[in-house]
């Protein structure tokens, strides 16, 4: 039976005729499908796109039915998975059983206990690759902030993930290896009924980055059943080696992989993005920089940055808050309906694709004063309203949102404070930044900064 959340019977949806549709997805598809979604105003939109007609959910009531109310009937199954599945194979992002084994044990190992079991690992990985930019403030040459933040950031997943089962150099190489498949998955992306039969731009790219994350994966998790007790052991490498499937047999590698890779996608990934977009954003908002900065001065001072002071960044935390507003790094969620339903009024047929977009339905006007505008107010503690749980949603939700918030909420404010106690970082050229079209929310071109060390830029302040 279709279920109905809206009002009233099955109504016809809102369509945009393929002539003004296509090229706005085409050249921009992540402000295109925004643009959609708010002069539909939250109404479900069917887009008209030749064969494909994937369906638009933006509301937060329809946003909530799909990712938690009737969320068995909405599958990450589909064309648009295909492609990355590739990859991820069918581990914590995938769904069905595999899925479900995998939620279970990692649902129980990423607890905000556990991340701050090794909160202190994390702060001291995150000081020691931050303190690696001095050379590039002494010689004043500029730093490409999507490498460096990612760099950062995979030297603090990695650690959580492998511990010291992994080189420096493979870690690199794991980062290069997911930045290539980001990039070159493009294409399958913006056209995902195009058959796998026919070679496209980036095809052979993808699959190389694919190999390349096997060939660092596969070895640590052989060594790491060899030798269970290399470690500390509170890597997640170990306690998934360590868990057994739900008849209590042995985990094979390959499933273990297919987590380690989501995991990682998923923790790292996001992190970097979001402090990528962190800086031009506080570029265009000198007062909200000043602000923050004011904050970690006065929390770090110039000491090394410890977990303890993570509480009291509450100002950096609204910052990065609203930065995933603006800019979640996870911008679409595809899902497949499994059965027709009735979604605010509109009839969703069986085998369609569901789009919904953290990114338009975060600059829905019903929801957000001032949606376009960057104000971290929005998230300040003593702001009372009361804000439908899904009109803010950059980790997901429902019984597939991201496992990686409390690591995110850790490690991100630790990495701000590092740099911000060192550097003040300057932006070199003035965009403005557009999202590229990618499977995560990178901006189009390069983020140039120039560190300046914290004493001369209080001089030049005087």
């Amino acid at each position: 039976m279709p279920v109905d959340i809206g009002a009233g019977q099955a109504r016809r949806t809102r369509r945009g005729p393929l002539s003004r549709v296509m090229p706005k997805i085409a050249r921009d598809p992540v402000n295109g499908l925004a643009e959609i979604g708010m002069r539909a105003g939250g109404e479900v939109v069917r887009l008209k796109l030749g064969l494909f007609r994937p369906y638009l959910v933006t509301h937060p009531d329809h946003v909530q039915h799909v990712l938690r109310g009737n969320w068995t009937n909405y599958t990450r199954q589909g064309m648009f998975w295909r492609p990355l599945n590739r990859l991820l194979g069918a581990g914590i992002l995938g769904d069905g059983p595999s899925w479900e084994s995998s939620r279970k044990i990692l649902q129980a190992l990423f607890t905000a206990k556990y991340i701050a079991s090794l909160a202190g690992v994390v702060a001291k990985t995150v000081d020691e690759r931050v303190a690696e930019l001095e050379e590039h403030a002494r010689s004043g040459s500029p730093v490409d902030a999507a490498h460096e933040m990612a760099a950062i950031v995979n030297q603090s997943t990695v650690r959580v993930l492998f511990g010291d089962r992994i080189s420096r150099r493979d870690s690199e190489r794991l980062m290069s290896a997911y930045h290539t498949a980001d990039a070159a998955v493009t294409f399958r992306l913006l056209m995902p009924f195009m058959p796998y039969s026919l070679r496209m731009p980036g095809d052979r790219a993808f699959m190389d980055a694919v190999g390349a994350v096997d060939d660092v994966v596969f070895p640590v998790i052989r060594q790491a059943k060899e030798r269970p007790g290399t470690g500390e052991g509170l890597d997640v490498v170990s306690a998934l080696c360590r868990a057994r499937g739900p008849g209590g047999e042995e985990r094979d590698d390959r499933q273990i992989r297919d987590d380690l890779v989501s995991v990682y996608a998923a923790a790292s990934e996001t992190t970097a993005t979001t402090l990528t977009w962190l800086w031009p954003d506080l570029d265009a908002h000198p007062e909200v920089a000043a602000r923050l900065y004011a904050e970690i001065d006065r929390v770090v001072g110039t000491g090394p940055v410890l977990p303890s002071h993570v509480p009291e960044l509450r100002y950096t935390k609204m910052v990065l808050q609203e930065v995933m507003r603006l800019h979640p790094a996870g911008w679409l969620f595809p899902r497949m309906a499994v059965r027709d339903e009735i979604v605010g009024g509109v009839r969703v047929r069986a085998g369609s694709m569901v789009l919904i977009s953290p990114y338009a339905t975060h600059r829905l006007e019903e929801f957000w004063d001032r949606p376009l505008e960057f104000d971290p107010e929005r998230f300040s503690p003593d702001d009372q309203r009361r804000r439908h749980r899904y009109a803010y949603f950059p980790f997901g939700g429902g019984a597939h949102q991201c496992l990686g918030q409390h690591l995110f909420y850790m490690d991100a404010p630790l990495m701000v404070a590092s740099i911000v106690s060192r550097f003040r970082p300057a932006l070199l050229g003035r965009g403005p930044f557009t999202p590229a079209p990618t499977a995560l929310l990178r901006p189009r071109g390069k983020v140039e900064l120039r560190l300046l060390p914290v004493e001369y830029a209080a001089r030049g302040s005087r």
